[in-house]
């Protein structure tokens, strides 16, 4: 039976508080009949009855009745009036006994707006930040001079651009330290004096090589000239052996004059990785023959200055420490180089202003004398 058998026994309207909150869990098909059924999301205000089949008692009234304890009200009590109280307590009991939401209508006061319209202004805000920063950047890059006094037209550097990537093998924060304070000492400065290449510098790098904690030269020259790091005795390959570009060979792609002065070999690790490739530092007769022009590349440099003289001889001939008899002077001299290998024909050079390029000068058999 849909009516509690406490019903048939205790008909007193003293239980109906109690009746109430056991019939509100039941379905509306479980206590009305189908002819007295509400029909959901209706807003009219109707009597709710269910008969009893013994005794045909009346057991829920409309909201315009009283209960008989105390008259107070069939739903929530303390609850504030209003124009649309009635019209609520009839959506909730609607809703309680079809087992439906009801539909409300949501308001959008002036607080809610203006939060909608902080956000679409910052959002406008910030998105023209990014904008103006962009066109900004795109502007300084094309447009900004160099400091010879170039510019840049259709996206390329005009005027006068020199670089001299200067390599002092070896050298690391303690010599730089040990060279300002002697300097310091030795002619009275104050210690706040620096040298000129303070005012230059730009950063450091971790020296460290794929095969060791510790690099040499020839790692370290790997990773300036092709920027990637390679293991020890590589010049300018890849851990893979893999030759990888150099920005000397860039720059001579790019049209630029290239060259290599030193005051080692000139097949020495540190300029050898600028301009060749091989799997280790000690085949410096290989390294010679590339810096010549006998290079995937072809020629890649226009001038070369220092010692190493022996790599370039043959074994038959004097001052010679290559392992075979090929004259990489000669193979110099028929790829358009000019040669010189004394101080006489330093000195003829006249400070550049005697010089015809492609040139090679190699001034010592071995690494150039400090005197």
């Amino acid at each position: 039976s849909a009516i509690p058998e406490e019903l048939h026994e205790n008909p007193d309207e003293d239980e109906y508080e109690g009746l109430y909150a056991r019939v509100t869990d039941l379905s509306v098909s479980d206590i009305l009949p189908e002819k007295d059924r509400m029909e959901p999301g209706k807003k009219k205000a109707r009597t709710v009855s269910a008969a009893d089949h013994h005794n045909n008692r009346e057991l829920l009234r409309s909201s315009d009745d009283t209960m008989a304890r105390g008259d107070e009200p069939l739903l929530s009590q303390g609850r504030p009036s209003s124009d649309h109280s009635d019209e609520r307590s009839i959506e909730e009991e609607d809703a309680l006994l079809t087992g439906q939401k009801t539909q409300q209508q949501r308001n959008y006061g002036w607080a809610f707006w203006r939060e909608v319209g902080l956000f679409v202004w910052a959002a406008i805000a910030t998105a023209l930040v990014i904008l103006f920063a962009v066109l900004y950047s795109h502007q300084q890059q094309t447009s900004k001079p160099t400091p010879s006094g170039g510019g840049w037209k259709d996206g390329r550097p005009t005027g006068k651009r020199n670089l001299i990537f200067m390599v002092s093998d070896g050298m690391g924060p303690t010599s730089l330290s040990l060279t300002r304070s002697y300097r310091q000492a030795a002619t009275g400065l104050p210690i706040d004096d620096v040298l000129v290449l303070d005012d230059h510098l730009i950063g450091s790098s971790r020296t460290r090589s794929t095969s060791s904690l510790i690099t040499d030269s020839a790692a370290g020259a790997t990773a300036f000239s092709c920027g990637q790091k390679s293991y020890n005795g590589a010049i300018s390959v890849l851990p893979n052996r893999d030759p990888c570009g150099t920005v000397l060979e860039a720059a001579k792609r790019a049209g630029y004059m290239t060259g290599l002065v030193v005051t080692t070999r000139i097949t020495d690790a540190t300029p050898a990785c600028f301009a060749a490739h091989v799997n280790h530092r000690e085949e410096e007769d290989r390294i010679a023959e590339q810096e010549v022009g006998e290079h995937p590349l072809g020629r890649v440099l226009d001038l070369m200055l220092g010692g190493g003289r022996c790599h370039f001889l043959p074994n038959t001939t004097d001052g010679s420490c290559r392992k075979d008899d090929r004259d990489v002077v000669d193979l110099a001299k028929k790829n358009g180089f000019s040669y010189v290998s004394d101080r006489k024909g330093f000195d003829g050079l006249n400070f550049g202003t005697n010089v015809k390029l492609p040139l090679l000068g190699l001034f010592a058999e071995t690494d150039i004398p400090y005197e």
